[in-house]
């Protein structure tokens, strides 16, 4: 078992209207001894935007913007914009997001080169009803059945689409190729691009009518992640390979339990899974965790590396923004020895 540290509660809400219900599930950009945290700012009502904070070193906030960094721009975010996440490809931020209307939760980007001024490139998932996805993925038996148990929402006066969240950019091209993470539930997929003009609806048609081929992360036997994963921390680069820290889900009678867990993906296919701890890396044990808007989350989503000291960033109970250390060498050796033979079809 991994040693891990809670370092504790590093933000919490404030006074402010636009973020006096909960702060959670912060983007991480570290730049030296630097981190620049944008983080889910929740007002009354179940309305969030991004706002933004500065740190030095890990945990020392030094700045915190008084208004949102981010707002939602169009009719599909009309009811917030959620989770964010950050990486930086050739000196770009992509800075990933979910916007949701009301009934629709669905993967945006947008690029900045100074995190000052953005660029909106819009919902960049697949805006397919579960009907359509269903008929394309289910032309191969090799997909989990527990993707086709939808629950359905109806709506007369908006299409509803199939959810398709936590959409996360790799910090680099692979093999020349964009790639970024996006969860249907309930596992992980790849997506590889040349560019953001791929992605069309023909595109989608094809990936999904091959999409136990896209597949990274179907939920396992072990019960911390027996329902379902999700994307959590951008991945991060090593020569063994990329380390991807997730969460998964466990139910209960009392609920869903969210814990951190890691995988470790090779490095020029990362649709292949070389390592897989099978125990939580970080699990809801203190009262700021177990108590909350929601109850029992740890929802990692950003990570800094200071020497061998990895610090994970999460939304503890959606109700705050809480940070773990370990030894980045103690988890890279740690996945090496839990090697997953086969994990794809």
């Amino acid at each position: 078992m991994i040693n891990i540290k809670k370092e504790g509660i590093i933000l919490e809400k404030t006074a402010l209207l636009f973020e006096n219900e909960s702060v959670l599930n912060p983007a991480i950009m570290q730049e030296g001894n630097v981190i620049h945290m944008l983080y889910r700012a929740v007002r009354a009502g179940n309305y969030s935007t991004v706002g933004y904070c500065k740190l030095e070193g890990a945990t020392e906030v030094v700045q915190r913007n008084n208004k949102p960094l981010l707002i939602p721009c169009c009719e599909e975010a009309s009811n917030g914009i959620e989770d964010p996440r950050i990486v930086k490809i050739d000196g770009i931020y992509y800075i990933t997001y979910t916007s949701f209307d009301g009934i629709n939760a669905l993967g945006t980007l947008v690029t900045s080169s100074d995190l000052v001024t953005f660029t909106n490139h819009g919902i960049i998932v697949p805006q397919f009803t579960f009907d359509e996805f269903q008929r394309l993925a289910e032309c191969t038996n090799l997909v989990n059945a527990k993707y086709f148990r939808h629950v359905r929402h109806f709506n007369r006066s908006k299409k509803v689409f199939i959810w398709d969240k936590d959409v996360i950019f790799f910090p680099r091209r692979i093999n020349g190729k964009l790639a970024f993470l996006h969860r249907i539930r309930p596992g992980i997929q790849l997506v590889l691009i040349t560019s953001l003009e791929d992605l069309t609806r023909e595109f989608w048609n094809n990936y999904f009518l091959h999409f136990n081929e896209h597949i990274i992360l179907d939920p396992v036997g072990s019960h911390h992640e027996s329902s379902f994963t999700g994307g959590g921390c951008p991945p991060i680069e090593t020569e063994d390979g990329w380390i991807l820290i997730y969460h998964g889900v466990f139910d209960t009678s009392e609920g869903y339990i969210y814990s951190a867990a890691a995988a470790l993906l090779d490095l020029e296919n990362p649709t292949k899974v070389v390592g897989r701890l099978p125990y939580p890396l970080i699990s809801p044990e203190i009262d700021y965790e177990i108590n909350g808007i929601v109850d029992n989350v740890v929802f990692p989503t950003g990570t800094a590396l200071f020497d061998d000291k990895l610090y994970i960033y999460y939304g503890a109970a959606d109700n705050c923004i809480a940070c773990a250390s370990l030894s980045f060498s103690e988890l890279l050796n740690e996945l090496k020895l839990n090697p997953v033979v086969e994990e794809n079809n």
